[in-house]
C-alpha cells in the first residue's frame, strides 16, 4: 500500500495494524511521550473543500510525529485550472513527502496518486471518506472490544461516508444496516462489492429504506448531514424527502438499552440528529472525533515512514 484512497486499500492485517499503532500513540500522546516518528518530514494538504477536524487533525498529527504541513486553500493552486493535476502531483513528490487531499472529485485523488511517486491519502472525496471511518472503527474496537458481529444502523444518505462504512463493515465483518429514502441510497457498485466481501469476513450488509427497521436491536446508530458540501441548492427538498430519517431519543429506544451514537460532525442539529441525542448519554462523537487525530497519525506514520525505510 502506497496510498490510502479507500478501506479496500487495506488488507484486514493492514487494518488492526493501524489501530495498535493508534492505540499506542495515543497512550503515548497521554502521557505526554513525544513519539518524533516522522522528524522533518513534511505534508502537503490540498483542501478543495472547507475542514475543521481533517485539517486540525493532520496539522496537529503531523506536528506531533516531529514533521509539518503546508496548507494549500483552492485559490492556492486551483488544481485542474491552474494546473494539470499531473503537474501539481509532479511538483509536490519534488518538495514534499507525502499528500492529503480534500476534493470534490474522487478522480482528482486517484490522478495525485497515479502522479505522484509519494503517498497520498484522501481526505474526502465525493465517493469516499476513508478516514472517518477508521477513527470510527477504532473508536468503536475501543467501545465494544471488537468490531465483529457488532450491528450498526447508519440512518440517512448514500454518500461518501456511508460508502466508506460499507467497505469497513465487510472488511471487519460488522453487521451493517443501511437506512436510506428512496432515491438516495449508496452507490450499487458499492454495495454488491461489500456484500460479497462480507461473505468471507463474517459480515452483513442490509440495505433498507425504514429507519425505525434499520434501528431495531442496533448496537450503533450513525447519521450524516442530509445536504453535504456541494449540494446547498437540494437543501430544502432533502429536508421533505428525510423526513423519518431523523436520529431523535424515539429512534434511541428502538436500539439496544446501551447503544452508542455517532456521527462523522459536523451536525446539522434539528434535522439528521436532534440535540437531545448529540449531547446525551449515549452519544460518542466527541471521541470518534478525537480519535482522528490518533488514526491519522497511524495512518502518516505507516505511509510516510514506510518511504523513508524504502
Amino acid at each position: 500500500m502506497k496510498d490510502l484512497l479507500s478501506i479496500r486499500d487495506l488488507t484486514a492485517s493492514e487494518m488492526d495494524g493501524l489501530f495498535g499503532l493508534a492505540a499506542d500513540l495515543k497512550a503515548q500522546h497521554r502521557k505526554g511521550i513525544a513519539h518524533p516518528l516522522l522528524l522533518g518530514k513534511t505534508l502537503g494538504m490540498i483542501f478543495e473543500k472547507p475542514s475543521l477536524r481533517t485539517r486540525v487533525t493532520f496539522e496537529v498529527g503531523i506536528a506531533q510525529l516531529g514533521g509539518h504541513a503546508i496548507y494549500l486553500a483552492p485559490a492556492d493552486i486551483q488544481v485542474g485550472k491552474r494546473e494539470t493535476v499531473k503537474d501539481v502531483a509532479k511538483n509536490l513528490e519534488r518538495w514534499v513527502d507525502g499528500i492529503v487531499a480534500r476534493t470534490f472529485t474522487h478522480e482528482t485523488v486517484e490522478e495525485l496518486a497515479r502522479h505522484a511517486a509519494i503517498p497520498v491519502i484522501n481526505g474526502l472525496s465525493d465517493l469516499t471518506h476513508p478516514c472517518q471511518i477508521l477513527a470510527d472503527l477504532f473508536t468503536l474496537q475501543e467501545k465494544c472490544g471488537t468490531l465483529h458481529g457488532v450491528k450498526v444502523a447508519y440512518i440517512g444518505d448514500g454518500n461518501n461516508v456511508c460508502h466508506s462504512w460499507l467497505y469497513g463493515a465487510a472488511r471487519t465483518g460488522i453487521e451493517l444496516h443501511v437506512a436510506c429514502p428512496k432515491g438516495y441510497e449508496p452507490d450499487g457498485d458499492v454495495v454488491a462489492a461489500s456484500r460479497q466481501e462480507a461473505e468471507a469476513s463474517g459480515g452483513h450488509i442490509a440495505l433498507l429504506n425504514d429507519a425505525r427497521a434499520a434501528a431495531e436491536r442496533a448496537d450503533v446508530l450513525y447519521t450524516d448531514v442530509w445536504t453535504s458540501m456541494g449540494q446547498e441548492s437540494e437543501a430544502a427538498k432533502r429536508r421533505l424527502d428525510f423526513q423519518g430519517f431523523q436520529v431523535d431519543a424515539a429512534l434511541v429506544r428502538l436500539a439496544k438499552p446501551n447503544a452508542l451514537v455517532m456521527h462523522c460532525l459536523p451536525a446539522h442539529r434539528g434535522e439528521e440528529i436532534t440535540d437531545e441525542v448529540l449531547d446525551g448519554p449515549h452519544s460518542i462523537v466527541y471521541d470518534e472525533a478525537e480519535n482522528r487525530l490518533h488514526v491519522q497519525k497511524a495512518i502518516l506514520a505507516t505511509l510516510l515512514g514506510r518511504q523513508s525505510a524504502g
